[in-house]
């Protein structure tokens, strides 16, 4: 987390071509550049180094969950995906790399995209890892109808391609309307994943697609903010002021919340599936078992 907020600071504030060289910092090495230093020289510098700091931070965490799941953990589709967060969390450093090296404004927004990407592969690593997946599988469920899945990948659609718009804005100061429009429909849509999971009568989604409302709500509430702290507010004669603390305040945390927002869909769809899985597998085990039983008793008789 940490490291997203650095780096949407970074953005807020322009910083991202602080240094003009990568790996390095100004010719330095990364743990032997003064960073703390910058704190009351350079903010644009700290920000900028402390977020590559964040970044190689999670590699080494990144390395550490590879080697626990290697280790520890039978599922190889569990190994492949803790593989590909170490993956995703190096191709993510070099993005950030190529920024510096090109100066490229749509490397940054690119960047920034696949920061959730990865964030959310995270999220769903530590899902399938814990302690309530397993215990998915031991509850009775009743066959799923296709409405909650169906509903749970559409949202991630919607909410994955408002994330996109916001970039957009945010690095090149375009598709704003566009991105109020897809917000309203994307909050209608939200809701009604909202409804059809409660209508699933599983607490575990119901949990998750609660969380997903509430978190969308307080996204649009943040939103709102960022908007009049960077147009202002007409009718209360509140005045924009250009890089106030209000307005890099609400723009940075706007953007963090978006990123939390896929995650939890992205999540939410997780679950669905596997309740899906765990009630498809079930529903076959009833099917086979009469089955089987009667076998068994025509094999007796013969």
């Amino acid at each position: 987390m940490i490291t997203l907020v650095m780096g949407a600071l970074v953005t807020t504030l322009n910083a991202g071509m602080a240094f003009r060289d990568w790996p390095t910092s100004d010719g330095q090495a990364m743990l032997t550049y003064p960073w703390l230093a910058d704190f009351a020289r350079d903010w644009d510098k700290f920000l900028e180094h402390g977020h590559r700091l964040a970044g190689m931070l999670i590699g080494v965490w990144s390395i550490a969950l590879v080697t626990l799941v290697t280790k520890f953990e039978q599922r190889r589709w569990v190994k492949f995906a803790a593989f590909g967060v170490l993956v995703g969390v190096i191709c993510q450093g070099i993005l950030g790399g190529f920024r510096v090296w090109f100066d490229e404004r749509g490397l940054a927004m690119l960047h920034g995209a696949f920061a959730a990407c990865v964030f959310s592969l995270m999220a769903t690593v530590a899902t399938v890892l814990s302690r309530r997946w397993r215990e998915a599988a031991t509850r009775p469920h009743s066959r799923l109808s296709n409405a909650v899945p169906v509903m749970a990948v559409v949202t991630v659609v919607a909410i994955a391609a408002q994330y996109l718009l916001g970039g957009l804005i945010r690095h090149h100061g375009t598709g704003l309307y566009e991105h109020l429009g897809l917000g309203i429909v994307t909050l209608l849509i939200v809701f009604a994943n909202t409804i059809v999971a409660y209508r699933s009568g599983i607490v575990w989604l119901r949990w998750s697609s609660s969380l997903l409302m509430g978190i969308v709500l307080l996204q649009m509430s943040l939103g709102g903010a960022a908007w009049v702290t960077k147009f202002g507010l007409g009718m209360t004669g509140y005045v924009a002021v250009a890089d106030s603390i209000q307005q890099i305040v609400f723009r940075t945390a706007h953007t963090i919340v978006g990123i939390v927002v896929l995650m939890t869909s992205v999540v939410h769809v997780v679950r669905t599936q596997r309740v899906v899985w765990v009630s498809r597998d079930g529903f076959a085990a009833d099917r086979v078992a009469p089955l089987s039983q009667q076998m068994s008793v025509a094999g007796g008789v013969a």
